[in-house]
């Protein structure tokens, strides 16, 4: 059977890939450390559970609008104004399933075939796949390591064309961990706002940072930045939700009616308990946030360490999110390998570590790693990681 030609060229996430294959090795009694996962290893917080848990027994547990419930919606509307100081209506609020669905039906709804996206590299592995799907086409730019892995005004403004319609901004961001100032985000936006660009601010890992920087969203530069700008979000990373699936999109009402609109015929509405959930970590206590914050912070610090002390790996500090992205290239090549991808490979196999090869992100040279495992697990990842290095000299 002949599929349909938009799926033909999908790629399958080398996140996932990564870490079934850690779990296959498991599931045959082999000690895997897998860094691999997206996600939190704390669990979601108690209040949060427990407000599920009697949404459920209160019955809420039918149909709700598509574009998500009133209450979590002005919770968003709040978390907006305490957190940015922006003031959004309800009818710019959509709710999604995860901050991955609210990227995929923004993209179906402002993209028309070959409607160009400018995707700077290294890019989450999503990004592009989703852009394809859309009929739309990544524009890949190389946001350097000599830069920290963040797009200059003067890279933007060479990278536009008459098809351009977004830019994609992710700070901080998945894989790197880097951040952009408030300076670097304002001088990106005046370019978009010169040639009339949407800004995709994927902004899930914005209670994640371990240093003195703080997050600025674009949209509250200005209100002409604002009026472009189609903020992601959501509680997965920020209160260790990734299984309840909620995320949310912030902008423009005509751009969140269509996603609604669309939302209404793909997935009817995010699951009523998840939202009660997300609803609840918006209201209640942030503490939980804190306590993981504070964890992750210790185990940059100790990880970064340990890994930039191997020879042949070189790594770019990070500021927020809970992964690590080195260069690896002179290790791979004093290994004796010809791609990072077969040095990812033979790491697992021989000492049972799980990176994910940093060729999904677009960085042929790099690996990632996420910390968000116990220190003791990463201390022993690293001698591992030492000890293959050194085997193979």
């Amino acid at each position: 059977m002949k599929l349909a030609n938009r799926v033909q060229t999908l790629t399958p996430s080398s996140t996932l890939a990564i870490t079934a294959k850690a779990k296959e090795l498991k599931q045959q009694g082999h000690d895997v450390i897998g860094l691999g996962a997206g996600e939190p290893d704390f669990n979601t917080p108690d209040y949060i559970l427990e407000a599920a848990s009697k949404a459920m027994y209160d019955g809420f547990t039918k149909y709700t609008p598509a574009g998500g419930t009133v209450e979590l919606k002005k919770a968003i509307q709040q978390k907006m104004e305490n957190d940015h100081h922006l003031s959004y209506d309800l009818d710019q609020i959509i709710v999604t399933i995860g901050a991955k669905h609210a990227l995929y039906t923004l993209f179906q709804v402002i993209l028309d075939k070959d409607d160009e996206v400018i995707v700077p590299t290294p890019y989450w592995v999503s990004y592009p796949e989703q852009i394809k799907l859309a009929e739309g086409k990544p524009v890949f730019v190389d946001a350097l390591e000599s830069n920290e892995f963040k797009l200059t005004p003067k890279q933007l403004e060479g990278a536009i064309s008459e098809r351009t319609k977004a830019i994609i901004i992710n700070s901080p961001s998945n894989p790197t961990g880097v951040m952009y100032s408030k300076e670097e985000l304002q001088a990106l936006g005046e370019v978009c706002l010169k040639h009339n660009i949407m800004i995709v601010s994927d902004e899930i890992y914005e209670k994640l940072i371990y240093t003195e920087m703080q997050h600025y969203s674009v949209a509250q530069l200005s209100e002409q930045l604002k009026e472009i700008t189609i903020i992601i979000n959501g509680v997965s990373k920020s209160h260790s939700m990734t299984g309840w699936r909620i995320g949310y999109a912030v902008g423009n009402k005509q751009v969140i009616k269509a996603m609604t609109n669309l939302a209404s015929h793909s997935t009817s509405n995010p699951t009523s308990i998840s939202q009660v959930a997300a609803q609840a970590a918006y209201e209640g206590s942030q503490e939980q946030v804190e306590i993981m914050k504070n964890a992750f912070s210790e185990r940059l610090e100790q990880l970064y360490k340990w890994l930039t002390d191997i020879p042949g790996i070189e790594c770019v500090k990070p500021k927020g999110a809970f992964y690590l992205f080195p260069n690896v290239k002179k290790a791979v090549e004093m290994n004796g390998f010809d791609t990072v991808d077969e040095w990812v490979t033979a790491l697992l196999e021989e000492e049972k570590v799980a990176l994910v090869p940093g060729s999904g992100f677009g960085a042929p040279d790099n690996v990632r790693l996420s910390y968000a495992i116990s220190l003791e697990q990463l201390e022993e990842a690293a001698n591992r990681i030492k000890r293959f290095v050194e085997k193979h000299q």
